[in-house]
């Protein structure tokens, strides 16, 4: 069965509505501060069960420790009037700590002991943000510095959001257009239009509708995550429900409920996916290279990699190295060919994928455990593929053929889950 996650974002989106959707849906509050604690930051995470208009809802606070010196001056500046407080356009309404710089955020993260997949996704949602950044402020991506999305609330949001998907299981992430409030909103540049410059970048390619109300409907954090994580903009997709959450924003007057709804369901049968190919040609590439390079390729999340002989241009023999994965991870993928390979450049399309269900199950066989991938035929047949790396283990310990301990564990496998 293939995991989805729906998100209705009929009233927007931030970093808390996200992280607040998924603890509604399920997600364990401890296992989620278990996953941040590799940040090794130092923050409150507060989750409250709230209401608006009338829908119950969780509202999260990511609560950082303030200097006495920090908060007399917060005081001051509110005591000066709204428009001298800066205004969190982040969490619709937070108070931030202090910022960071790009190269900041993403040496904590890249340092932090994040599984690879997480590392990699929360990593692309700041990738988005910082050029995002740079395009709106006329800098480069090094030089960016996050007054606001940079504070430590954010990065708890960015990468709660790439743990809750991980823990959940989600394997397929759609999305109704997202609804777009106007107005103005004051932030450390000055007063600036709805949608906030930054976020209005990172919309580009994005469904919108008029949210038809006066206030900041999206972030550029909630923004950030929605263009990263979301496989495809569309209605509620063919699923089996199982759950529905509400992520709140802060209470606001208007004809709707400031909430993101998040829809949790399977598919069964012929699944459907968007994936990423990221493919160059190279006639100078060392062959034992290429075992580290495919390595490090699905270390970091690609789902399939291979490699294929040419012969290139004034008849000199080549290969195309080809990647394939979730249109989140490709500029973190792009980055490891140019790091681990000759190429100069990468071709990148995006392709529709039919898939089947498949789901990876623990099998305990009287030779060890091992790995089991399950694959159901659009017939409904099952298919066990035990993992090669599990039965090449137990082939070696034993002093068994692999062939046998392959078919042995096919066997056990059929007769514990058909049916």
């Amino acid at each position: 069965m293939t995991r989805i996650l729906h998100l209705d974002a009929f009233s927007g989106a931030a970093g808390n509505m996200f992280m607040g959707a998924l603890l509604d849906l399920g997600l364990s509050r401890a296992k989620l501060l278990e996953g941040l604690a590799p940040l090794g930051l130092d923050f409150k995470l507060v989750v409250k069960k709230v209401r608006r208009n009338g829908f119950a809802s969780r509202y999260v606070d990511v609560r950082v420790p303030v200097s006495a010196k920090k908060k007399r001056a917060e005081e001051k500046a509110h005591a000066r009037g709204p428009a001298a407080h800066s205004h969190s356009h982040h969490h619709h309404g937070h108070t931030h700590g202090h910022g960071r710089d790009y190269g900041e955020i993403r040496r904590l993260i890249t340092k932090a002991g994040l599984t690879p997949r997480v590392k990699s996704r929360a990593l692309a949602i700041f990738e988005a943000l910082a050029i995002a950044e740079a395009k709106v402020h006329g800098t480069t991506v090094d030089e960016v510095h996050f007054h606001e999305v940079g504070a430590v609330d954010a990065i708890v949001d960015v990468v709660a959001a790439a743990v809750g998907l991980d823990l959940l299981g989600i394997e397929r992430v759609t999305c109704s257009p997202i609804a777009i409030g106007h107005g103005t909103v004051e932030s450390d540049h000055g007063r600036l239009p709805l949608p906030a410059p930054a976020t209005l970048e990172l919309l580009v390619g994005l469904p919108t509708v008029p949210a038809g109300v006066e206030w900041e409907t999206l972030t550029p954090t909630g923004a950030a995550i929605l263009k990263t994580v979301v496989d495809e903009f569309t209605s509620l997709p063919a699923m089996k429900v199982e759950k529905v959450g509400y992520g709140a924003g802060n209470d606001r007057k208007g004809p709707m409920p400031n909430l993101l709804r998040a829809t949790l369901g399977s598919t069964s049968g012929l699944g459907r996916d968007r994936v990423v190919c990221i493919e160059t040609n190279l006639d100078d590439l060392v062959p034992e290279h290429f075992d580290y390079l495919m390595e490090r390729l699905f270390d970091e999340g690609a789902l399939d990699v291979s490699l294929q002989s040419l012969q290139m241009k004034k008849n000199r023999p080549g290969f195309l190295v080809r990647v394939l994965a979730k249109p989140s991870d490709r500029d973190a993928l792009a980055r490891i060919v140019f790091a681990e390979s000759t190429a100069i450049g990468v071709r990148t399309s995006e392709w529709d994928r039919l898939v089947l269900d498949r789901a990876k199950k623990k099998l305990k066989t009287p030779l060890g455990n091992v790995a089991v991938k399950l694959i159901t035929s659009p017939e409904g047949e099952l298919e066990c593929a035990p993992e090669y790396d599990d039965c090449k283990r137990l082939a070696r310990k034993h002093g068994l053929p692999l062939r046998e301990v392959v078919e042995r564990v096919r066997a056990q496998a059929r007769e514990a889950f058909a049916g």
